[in-house]
């Protein structure tokens, strides 16, 4: 005699399998899809760099970015691997940064930002010291990293209050009370040191480098200044009015090609807001228009997605991302509407294309070993173009027919 319960308790662990066998086989279908359209990169050119860093909880990409290239002009020049000191640089910057924001009233921003001139500013005029000649980032606090949180949240007041103040006239104290305050949360800069056996200064040691400060130019490319001269990027972290050279789009990625196949790398300055850019190492200039019609979906749609929500669809579809061709006109458009900004600085050292034949720029990124590839960052061409707001390279590395149309 026939049992049903026993058939009807097989027949429901049979179809419990054979679902759960569907449901395994559509995952394992869904990543081997996903792993299919991820990048697999092949190296064009990679020059030789220093370390990953970490700047953490501070805005000081500008920093870390800009030290990381003048190490890898050293190590280019002279074979030399240093490690510079990026608190040796915010240590200074902040203080010039706070005497003029004073000085103008408060008609200019008090923040963490900074350009890479800042950093050529204070090699040149104030020199460098090694990493381990100051205390380590967060330290003086008992942190292992940085944290400026605290720091900004007890010196921005103390400037914006004398920025502000009815006062006919200031004392020299707010200087000396300022300088401790920056001291006593990065470090106190050393008037001498010992590396290697050898006693310098920090202006010593700078000119023990083996780099001529001009030898390096800044470039950018926006309509609203004329080509071929120089003119001061017009954004707020840019309060020492260092000078780029304006140049048509089309010669940036000239530029940088031409810097990275000789040999040379690029301190980069530029937006990383786009949805393009992610936190697993990749940026795309996305083509939104074509993603969507690859969703199937509409543009209203998409749009109420949030930031990750757009992110994921676009990891999904991988080396099949569509991608916009910037143009100068795109450029100028984004930057008068806010939209480009100079939200992060980067280091490019190298190219790489995928293999649907893509090109992209190998970037040091300064947010530690993060991401697919351990704290590089692979931007497309396309990317780095339209979304540059200025660059650092040695003039060595530009291309002789740009160069000599620089009117210096």
């Amino acid at each position: 005699m026939v049992n049903f319960k026993s058939v009807l308790f097989a027949f429901n662990l049979s179809l419990i399998t054979f679902c759960a066998a569907q449901a395994e086989t559509a995952d394992t279908l869904k990543q081997d899809t996903a792993e299919a359209k991820k990048p697999v990169f092949t190296v064009i050119k990679e020059n030789p760099i220093t370390s990953i860093k970490n700047q953490s909880k501070s805005g000081t990409c500008w920093d870390y970015s800009t030290l990381s290239f003048f190490e890898a002009e050293i190590l280019r020049k002279t074979g030399k691997t240093y490690d510079l000191c990026e608190m040796f640089v915010t240590n200074k910057n902040y203080m010039d940064r706070a005497i003029m924001s004073v000085r103008l009233h408060g008609d200019m921003q008090f923040s963490q930002g900074g350009s890479a001139y800042d950093v050529q500013y204070v090699l040149q005029n104030y020199g460098i010291c090694p990493e381990e000649a100051m205390a380590l980032p967060g330290t003086q606090y008992g942190d292992t990293l940085n944290n400026f949180a605290e720091f900004f949240l007890v010196m921005t007041p103390y400037v914006e209050a004398l920025a502000k103040s009815n006062s006919k006239k200031l004392t020299p104290a707010w200087k000396k009370g300022l300088q401790g305050v920056i001291d006593a949360y990065l470090g106190t800069v050393p008037e001498k040191f010992v590396y290697e056996g050898k006693t310098y200064t920090p202006q010593s040691f700078a000119q023990s480098l083996g780099l001529n400060w001009d030898d390096y130019y800044s470039f950018t490319s926006y309509t609203h200044h004329p080509f071929w001269t120089e003119f001061p990027v017009e954004v707020q972290d840019n309060w020492r009015q260092g000078m780029s050279w304006n140049v048509p789009m089309e010669c940036l990625g000239r530029i940088i090609d031409n810097a990275i196949m000789q040999g040379y790398t690029v301190a980069w300055g530029g937006d990383v807001s786009d949805d393009g850019f992610t936190r697993d190492g990749l940026a795309l200039l996305v083509d939104t228009k074509k993603v969507v019609d690859i969703e199937g979906s509409d543009m209203a749609k998409w749009l109420k997605l949030d930031s990750k929500e757009r992110k994921d669809k676009l990891k999904k579809l991988g080396i099949d991302t569509p991608e916009l061709t910037p143009s100068q006109e795109t450029r100028q458009e984004e930057y008068d509407n806010w939209e480009l900004t100079d939200d992060h600085g980067m280091h490019i050292y190298g190219i790489a294309k995928d293999q649907t034949g893509r090109e992209y720029y190998m970037v040091k990124n300064s947010w530690g070993e993060t991401g697919d590839y351990k704290g590089i960052w692979y931007m497309s061409k396309n990317f780095i173009i339209a979304k540059t707001m200025d660059f650092l390279v040695n003039k060595n590395a530009v291309p002789k027919d740009i160069l000599n149309k620089l009117k210096k």
